[in-house]
Formats: structure tokens, C-alpha cells, sequence
């Protein structure tokens, strides 16, 4: 069983999301029972199926002390929400409320995970949101389709939260690739298909991760939006995500015009997280976000 990521191929018309609040547990609460319901559209414009995603678990941590943001964290790949919710939880960070969603289980095709050196090609039972995983490279064909729905489903998750609350996006590996990519859409005003994106991100933290789609059009951005904060950390160990994907992404925002952009590289880090580099995730969202202040 693999946990794949969070990009979800499907159409984006007329999305239905439905929950149910099953328990919780300490400070966590538990979502369950969470499906998504897409129309695809045939050439026509008419519907020909509808694809259905069924997903896990969405742990959601409540502040411990006044709720100033909230931030949805996206898992990589062999995760899954409850594991990041258990971590966010230790951080000193009481005025965070953390959502932390599983993706969905299904079989897809992958051709990209290399880890000690090895390659897997196969078709497997993946915890995931639907796309083929081929290349992280600049020049690699992109699945805009599915970043457009995953990031819609970080949206469906930030949009019930009080207009006063700032918020944000973050992820490791697979899921700061999501994350980055928000900070994209969030800065043009659209999604990549022109849907509006309708949050105002206030942080995006990407550890591990890489920029999707470096050499899309329309990659240049102004405006208020641009100086949206980035945090991005990177291991120059990293033997899955290299360290140059980290820092070449890096690069590629700051050319295309984002203002508030912090790359860190954590010199022995492999794909993995080390308490100094939670340290500076915490250090830096107290400070971009102006919380009142660790517990």
C-alpha cells in the first residue's frame, strides 16, 4: 500500500463534497466518510460518467489557544493525515488550526519513485487523488488537470473558515508540490483551467517538494498577490526530490515575481523532516503570520 499525493484527475463542474464529523479524538477531530463527486466532460461539453472519490480520513487539530490562521498540510507519498496531525501537534504553534487530509485509495499507473537508488515501474493500489507520476523535471508533461482539482480541494477544505482567520498551505514532498502550486493560482486569481480561486493565502510552506509545471505559460506574477510568504526548506541529502528540483523551484518563483520567497537547505537532510527544520516552520509562521506568540 502506497500513499501517493494530490493531484486529482477529474472535471471540476458541479464538484459535491460531502462529510460527516465521526469523533474525537483528544484534540484531533476526525472527518469520515468524505466523497467528492465529479462530472467528467466528453469534447461536447456534455457528461459522459462521473468519477468518484472516496476520501480517507481528515484530521483536524484545533488551536489551543486563540484561532488566528488555518493551514491545510498535504502528505506525501507512504502517508497519510493522521501521522502529520501527531507531528503539527507537538509544534509550539497554539493558534494554528491544522486540517490534514488523507487522499483517496485507488489503482493508478506510476513510473517515478526512486529511493536508495531504485526504480519501482508498476501499477499499484495507491492512497491517492488520480494521477500518473512520471517525471518532476521542468520539461516533464503535466498533469495541470489534476493539480487544478487538488488545489480546488485544498479551497472546498479553507472555505468554511471566519473571514478574520488568515490562511494558509503547506505539504511535504508530493504535497508541497500541491502546495507550491496553490501559491501559483492563488497569485494569478485561477485556477490553471481559469476557475477563480477564492482564497487569499496568507503562508505556503513546502518542505521536500518542487515547483509543477516551471515552464507553464503564464507563469509570471504582480500584483498584491506576489508577496504572498513562501517558505521553502530542502535537504541537499535528499536522494528522491534532489536537492537542485528544491532550488531550482526556488529560483523559478523569484524570477516570476514573488517578493516574500525564504529558501532554506539543511545540509545532511535526506526526504525526511529533523526537528531544526520544524523549528524553522514554527519560527517562521509566528512571524508571517503574527501570531501572539509560542505556548
Amino acid at each position: 500500500m502506497y500513499s501517493l499525493t494530490w493531484y486529482l484527475v477529474s472535471g471540476l463542474s458541479e464538484k459535491k463534497v460531502f462529510f460527516s464529523v465521526a469523533a474525537v479524538t483528544g484534540c484531533i477531530s476526525v472527518i469520515f466518510n468524505m466523497t467528492s463527486i465529479d462530472p467528467v466532460l466528453d469534447s461536447s461539453g456534455g457528461i459522459t460518467a462521473r468519477r468518484v472519490f472516496k476520501f480517507g480520513p481528515t484530521y483536524v487539530l484545533e488551536p489551543k489557544g486563540k484561532h488566528q490562521a488555518t493551514i491545510v498540510w498535504l502528505h506525501g507519498l507512504g502517508d497519510d493525515g493522521l501521522s502529520w496531525s501527531q507531528i503539527l501537534e507537538t509544534l509550539p504553534l497554539p493558534n494554528i488550526k491544522w486540517i490534514c487530509p488523507t487522499s483517496p485509495v485507488q489503482t493508478i499507473n506510476f513510473i517515478w519513485w526512486t529511493f536508495y537508488n531504485c526504480m519501482l515501474e508498476s501499477k499499484s493500489v495507491c492512497n491517492c487523488k488520480g494521477f500518473d507520476v512520471t517525471d518532476i523535471s521542468e520539461d516533464a508533461i503535466q498533469d495541470v488537470e489534476g493539480m487544478d482539482a487538488s488545489a480546488a480541494h485544498v479551497l472546498s477544505l479553507l472555505s468554511n473558515e471566519p473571514p478574520n482567520i488568515k490562511l494558509g498551505v503547506g505539504g511535504f514532498s508530493m504535497g508541497a508540490a500541491t502546495a507550491i502550486y496553490s501559491a501559483r493560482c492563488f497569485a494569478r486569481g485561477k485556477l490553471g483551467n481559469g476557475t477563480r480561486y477564492s482564497a487569499h493565502l496568507a503562508a505556503v510552506v513546502g518542505l521536500s517538494g518542487w515547483l509543477p509545471c516551471a515552464n507553464h505559460p503564464s507563469n509570471e506574477v504582480e500584483g498584491p498577490a506576489a508577496s504572498v510568504p513562501i517558505l521553502l526548506c530542502h535537504g541537499r541529502g535528499d536522494e528522491v526530490v534532489w536537492f537542485r528540483y528544491g532550488e531550482k523551484s526556488a529560483e523559478k518563483l523569484t524570477s516570476a515575481g514573488f517578493e516574500n520567497l525564504t529558501f532554506k537547505s539543511f545540509h545532511s537532510l535526506g526526504h525526511y523532516i529533523i526537528p531544526e527544520e520544524m523549528d524553522e516552520v514554527s519560527s517562521w509562521l509566528t512571524s508571517q503570520l503574527e501570531l501572539e506568540g509560542h505556548s
